[in-house]
């Protein structure tokens, strides 16, 4: 996995959906699976889990993911 650069102009949350985006798009996490958990990404990465949630609402938002409440958050699309 990528590191975060915590001292990027970039936000946090926008470096970490560049980090999933690159999962889904790599292949890494084909569509129909799961990201890895929330609470898995924000311990990985020393986060919030409010910032990995305004990542993958990034992606929600771009079409990539769909949440499946009370399993997760599955690939639905590649770009």
């Amino acid at each position: 996995m990528s590191e975060i650069d915590h001292h990027s102009a970039v936000p946090v949350f926008r470096q970490l959906a560049e980090i999933l985006r690159g999962m889904i798009t790599s292949g890494e996490v084909p569509a129909g699976k799961a990201l890895p958990s929330i609470p898995y990404l924000s311990q990985e990465y020393g986060i919030a889990d409010g910032t990995v949630k305004k990542a993958i609402q990034v992606l929600k938002d771009e079409g990539l993911v769909i949440g499946v409440p009370g399993k997760g958050t599955f690939v639905i699309g590649q770009s």
